[in-house]
């Protein structure tokens, strides 16, 4: 009798999944190439002379723009200049696409809705020379019921007018960096028209409850008649939803198939909330990423009216203390930032955002060999497609709205907000709803996110600066530790500061006073940006860091000195940061952003080629889940660190740090080094680390008679593994200015 009900369960999965996809929802792609063209007014050109890539951003015009070179501005003169929406190079216009596409005439007592995921900024829609809206949505999609305009079994011209940033109106939420150069507008995500029935499922929110072994499934459901007119008629109709779920890859059903009937509300929206049980459910992790896939029908009259598919994970993120946890276990992130709105204006932009394979390998492949498993997409949002990447191959995100400067209105911002979690929210690798990047917002931080709390319950929301001072529910902080920044300085002013007291680059247990609320805060920290010791692809200093690399390295260093000096910085203050065990994660600022822009990231050459940096390579090693690290301060390039004599003892301690829930045990290999590359002393150490902890381990190194540079190594290996490196220069006799050995690690390509 099993056998006979699996088999009717199976194959009446089978007619629904099929039938579904045939009858109730058609869509056409609208990506690929539109015709395109630029005007000073808002009346649409006469002729189109151009073509452009959709989704893509107006730099991608073929033939390029008249202003093209004004977008990507090389500033090499300005130092530490912020930008602003209203005094760049480029001169505003309304940026004009048009496409001419043919609709099956069977699609004729359809409802069409236009689809555009993400465009910017302020976007009006024609088609057939009728206005179908305008919307000042830059994030979330844009959507008009186009179905009054259409000729079915006809040609269909759709225009779309895409305006300027300078345009935005004052009530839209955010889309102010003052580290930009220029806003580039543009349909930047999918486009598709979408046909269906009455009844259409507009938002569809797949949220799991593993505690509960269930899905919580809530959607929007349009409803296309016609409003009530005249007293007495119809209100509301009647619709069967029907809910079936599968693991994603083997189409494999894992629930009986869910129906209930609901009242919708004529021409608006219904709010339809339903529990489905998944027993026994495949986690989604970064290790291992599952997907299951529900698949949502809705039936007027026992017809398909409307078919959308959702991929999800059953996975939640929450925090336990000051840790956060992924499916119940603690869960410490290690990772990097991704500005893309600020990559988008690098002259080397162009359309890689959009090529798959490049973004897997700037999401996924790399990432990976550093450790990482988390990101924080910052002052920004991606694409939808990056998600799914994400989702696929396991991989965390904070994801952070375009919100730094204050801009936008309450009632506006709660609009888009909501929307974007009800777009975005069934993605497993979004972990964070980031809604504010280092500023306070009190309608943000204690009226709008506790509502959406209640909309999305599996995750954590962050608010900038905003902690437990300033809202009542503070879930998570985001310090960023810039210690020796010396933001508007002059060079003379920073060199006076840093020679009267020197920062201790290396020192593991060296935190001021400044950091107490930090560390004695009862919100989980996560630190996601450190360093200021920013360069460009060249090698040369970003604006923001000309100080640094003139006072540590000189004013007269080539771009391979700069670089070292990067990789050795930020990797001993990784090593400071994660030898902190409050912490709930460290994520390095940055990893992608604009190569001549304020700040810069960690690859050389051409962008479309990915190849790793030196700081990169050197991640791989104070990334390292379990690692060991040396305890001192450097002898290199802090200035007035006292040397140590010649054939002494020098006693330190190494740490160890472990992510892993076990106990990592293994041996160090303790090595100095001279200036020539040679090893002069050499010591084994085995070690063992708690799982989740830190340990001391007092260490004594016979420091070589002849005065010079040094560099000592800590490589932790487990199982003969290739070690995981820590190094300090340190000085034997003399002052700064001598000779160091620079140690190359493996490449990552």
């Amino acid at each position: 009798m099993r056998k006979v009900l699996s088999l009717f369960f199976l194959i009446f999965f089978v007619f629904i999944h099929l039938n579904a996809q045939t009858l109730g929802r058609r869509t056409v792609n609208l990506n690929g190439a539109w015709d395109f063209e630029q005007t000073k007014t808002a009346i649409p050109p006469q002729q189109f002379t151009r073509k452009i890539p959709v989704p893509g951003l107006i730099h991608m015009a073929n033939p390029s723009i008249d202003q093209y070179e004004n977008l990507f501005v090389i500033d090499t003169e300005s130092k530490g200049a912020s930008g602003s929406p209203y005094a760049t190079t480029y001169k505003p216009r309304y940026n004009w696409y048009r496409r001419v596409i043919q609709i099956p005439a069977e699609y004729k007592n359809s409802n069409a809705v236009l689809t555009i995921l993400k465009s910017k900024y302020v976007t009006q829609v024609m088609v057939n020379v009728m206005d179908m809206g305008t919307s000042m949505a830059c994030y979330t999609p844009v959507e008009f019921n186009v179905t009054r305009t259409l000729r079915f079994g006809a040609d269909n011209e759709i225009l779309i007018r895409v305006g300027d940033r300078a345009w935005l109106p004052a009530e839209a939420a955010g889309s102010t960096d003052k580290e930009k150069m220029n806003y580039l507008p543009g349909i930047w995500d999918d486009v598709y028209l979408s046909f269906t029935g009455n009844m259409r499922v507009h938002r569809a929110l797949v949220l799991p409850l593993l505690q509960k072994q269930k899905v919580t499934v809530k959607l929007l459901i349009r409803n296309f008649y016609m409003q009530q007119i005249d007293y007495g008629d119809v209100m509301r109709d009647s619709c069967t939803v029907q809910i079936s779920i599968f693991e994603n890859k083997s189409d494999k059903p894992v629930t009986v198939p869910f129906k209930t009937k609901v009242l919708t509300k004529r021409d608006n929206l219904t709010r339809v909330e339903e529990d489905i049980p998944i027993k026994n459910a495949h986690l989604w992790s970064v290790d291992d990423p599952f997907l299951y896939r529900a698949e949502i029908v809705l039936l007027e009259k026992d017809k398909p009216s409307d078919f959308k598919n959702i991929t999800f994970g059953m996975r939640e993120f929450g925090h336990d203390g000051k840790y956060f946890t992924l499916n119940g276990e603690k869960m410490i992130l290690r990772g990097t930032n991704i500005t893309l709105h600020r990559f988008f204006e690098d002259p080397g932009c162009r359309e890689l955002p959009w090529d798959r394979e490049w973004v897997k390998e700037l999401l996924i492949d790399i990432p990976k060999k550093l450790n990482w498993n988390a990101m924080r997409i910052c002052v920004g949002i991606a694409p939808s497609f990056w998600y799914d990447i994400a989702d696929e191959y396991g991989m965390l995100f904070q994801n952070e709205w375009l919100y730094w400067q204050n801009h936008g209105w309450d009632e506006q911002i709660r609009r888009e907000y909501t929307d974007w979690v009800w777009s975005d929210g069934n993605h497993p690798s979004i972990a964070i709803w980031d809604a504010i990047n280092e500023n306070w917002d009190p309608f943000i931080g204690n009226a709008l996110i506790p509502e959406l709390k209640k909309l999305d319950p599996t995750r954590i929301w962050d608010a900038g600066y905003m902690t437990s001072e300033h809202m009542a529910q503070d879930e998570m902080d985001e310090p960023h530790p810039y210690r020796a920044a010396g933001w508007g300085q002059t060079l003379r002013q920073y060199a006076d500061d840093q020679d009267r007291s020197p920062y201790p680059l290396g020192d593991i247990d060296n935190w001021p006073a400044r950091y107490d609320k930090t560390l004695n805060s009862s919100a989980s920290q996560l630190v996601n940006e450190y360093g200021w010791v920013w360069l460009w692809r060249d090698g040369r200093p970003a604006k923001l860091t000309h100080n640094q690399y003139d006072y540590f390295v000189g004013e007269n260093a080539h771009s391979q000195q700069n670089r070292e000096f990067q990789a050795y910085w930020l990797q001993l203050e990784t090593e400071w940061l994660r030898a902190e065990r409050s912490f709930a994660g460290v994520l390095a600022f940055c990893y992608l952003t604009n190569n001549y822009g304020h700040t810069g990231d960690w690859f050389y050459g051409n962008i479309r080629d990915l190849i790793p940096g030196r700081t990169l390579e050197w991640f791989r090693h104070c990334f390292a889940p379990a690692a060991v690290y040396i305890d001192l301060p450097d002898h290199r390039y802090i200035h007035n660190i006292k040397p140590f004599s010649p054939g002494g003892e020098l006693l330190l301690n190494l740490v160890g740090v472990n992510d892993f829930g076990k106990q990592s045990g293994g041996v160090v290999t303790l090595r100095v080094l001279n200036n020539n590359g040679e090893e002069v002393s050499r010591q084994l150490l085995s070690v063992k680390i708690p799982g989740y902890g830190k340990a001391y381990f007092p260490a004594k190194v016979e420091l070589p008679e002849k005065p010079g540079g040094y560099l000592l190594l800590a490589g932790y290996s487990v199982d003969g593994k290739s070690p995981v490196i820590s190094r300090r220069y340190i000085n034997v006799g003399i002052n700064n200015k001598t000779v160091y050995y620079d140690l190359v690690p493996e490449p990552l390509k």
